[in-house]
């Protein structure tokens, strides 16, 4: 790391500790903390490549044929670009994500970064470059040290806890003032462009909107902010989750994603015509996103928990409808001028890793794009009053991802056999858990 930019970072920033980090499968942050001085002595920094088959509880798949039996070692290099300061830490910390390499110079297939990676490739061969701008929502609720317990709002600065909806409440934000003065300004510190924060329908639910920009940043923006958000809340006494449905009678959260394409030389946006009319361009990539969807949705919904938002008349998108300024649809087009035409996928959950979250929602559009595919007509009503068009579980979704031959041609064999055995072994746990409900209902019923 000679006179690198990294290497530079520390020494002007007099970092001590140097977290090395990747987003695993669930978007958690894996790695090493090491002392800065051996960081910038590394040609590279080695983890298993077993990693990338770690589910959510820690556990490994019985299905570990996407790996190397030898459990062997892969390398960790640094992507310059991504070093921040880690401002909650209580020694000068710096954080650096890193991109996953086998010993021979090939790239580790299963590694969500790579993936969104492969996607944003294909866009260039065509001359086209993506812009996304992702929306993320969360709840603030109180610590809960049992989780046989159901969680609740967290009490505010006025010494109560919320009730009843809040929908875009200043005062309803107001109540956590000294909690997001530490969210913006850890964001500051990190390069992490908030846009706007509002008070979302849930109590305590908030939503932050990011600036649009390139996808890759934007997905290390969004990974690096949910760590961000639970770091604050918990100097406050407090638990921020991105968990998809974490309380039974309050809305989802979710992770919408604007999308659009410029052209990569220009920078205009081949959604719109010079004219200011809608492209062929804008219209296949909207049925692309139709088309291919429900076949996706794992990489949107990828917790046996997220298919509890996903229900009707539960405030999230149900089918792949598509429509002007329509919040029930699963496809929104916000009104904007046509140099911001774009689409904004509703169907993912916050519980999403954001870099295959996006990959998939632009893969699906790219897909639409290169196979010249025409949408339906957009609806004026409400979506949530047609059919259901999504799986309704974890275990449909995995079945119809491996099923569709695009998109496994698209995210690679490696990538959706590694994701299905560790989603796989997830709902296989789930299902040995007996519910509340289970035994109240059915104990002496049936």
């Amino acid at each position: 790391m000679e006179n690198s930019p990294i290497r530079q970072f520390l020494k002007d920033h007099g970092i001590q500790e140097v977290e090395a980090i990747i987003p695993d499968l669930a978007g958690v942050a894996r790695g090493k903390l090491v002392p800065a001085e051996k960081y910038v002595e590394e040609e590279g920094m080695r983890l298993p490549e077993s990693i990338f088959l770690q589910t959510v509880t820690g556990e490994y798949p019985e299905d570990e044929s996407a790996i190397n039996p030898s459990e062997i070692d892969i390398v960790l290099k640094a992507d310059p670009s991504t070093i921040r300061v880690v401002p909650w830490a209580a020694e000068p910390t710096a954080q650096v994500i890193h991109d996953c390499w086998y010993h021979d110079g090939r790239p580790v297939t299963m590694a969500p970064r790579y993936v969104l990676k492969r996607v944003l490739d294909l866009y260039a061969a065509h001359g086209w470059e993506p812009v996304v701008a992702p929306e993320l929502e969360f709840f603030l609720v109180e610590p809960n040290i049992d989780s046989d317990y159901p969680l609740k709002p967290p009490v505010g600065r006025s010494g109560r806890p919320e009730i009843g909806r809040q929908s875009y409440s200043i005062a309803a934000v107001n109540e956590f003032d000294p909690l997001f003065d530490d969210v913006y300004a850890f964001c500051e510190a990190q390069n992490i462009e908030i846009d706007t924060l509002i008070h979302e329908a849930g109590a305590a639910q908030m939503e932050i909107n990011l600036l649009h920009g390139n996808a890759l940043d934007l997905a290390d923006q969004a990974f690096l902010f949910k760590r961000t958000a639970r770091e604050a809340a918990l100097r406050h006494k407090m638990y921020a989750t991105f968990m998809a449905k974490p309380m039974a009678k309050e809305p989802g959260s979710a992770m919408h994603i604007h999308q659009s394409v410029v052209d990569a030389k220009t920078k205009q946006n081949i959604f719109s015509a010079p004219d200011g009319s809608p492209t062929p361009l804008f219209f296949a990539h909207i049925a692309g996103l139709q088309k291919y969807l429900p076949a996706a949705m794992s990489l949107f919904a990828p917790n046996v928990n997220s298919y509890r938002r996903t229900t009707p008349h539960n405030s999230a998108p149900i089918n792949v409808h598509w429509g002007y300024d329509n919040r029930t649809a699963g496809l929104r087009v916000p009104m904007s001028s046509p140099a911001a035409r774009r689409v904004e996928n509703r169907l993912g959950g916050a519980d999403a890793n954001p870099y295959l979250a996006m990959a998939a929602s632009l893969a699906c559009g790219y897909l639409g794009m290169v196979e010249g595919l025409k949408p339906s007509e957009p609806i004026t009503g409400s979506a949530y009053d047609l059919p259901f068009q999504l799986p309704r579980t974890l275990a449909e979704a995995l079945s119809l991802l491996r099923d569709s031959r695009p998109l496994v041609d698209l995210f690679g064999e490696r990538f959706v056999k590694a994701y299905g055995a560790v989603k796989e072994s997830e709902y296989e746990a789930f299902l040995q858990v007996i519910s509340a409900w289970e035994r109240e209902h059915l104990l002496l019923n049936v």
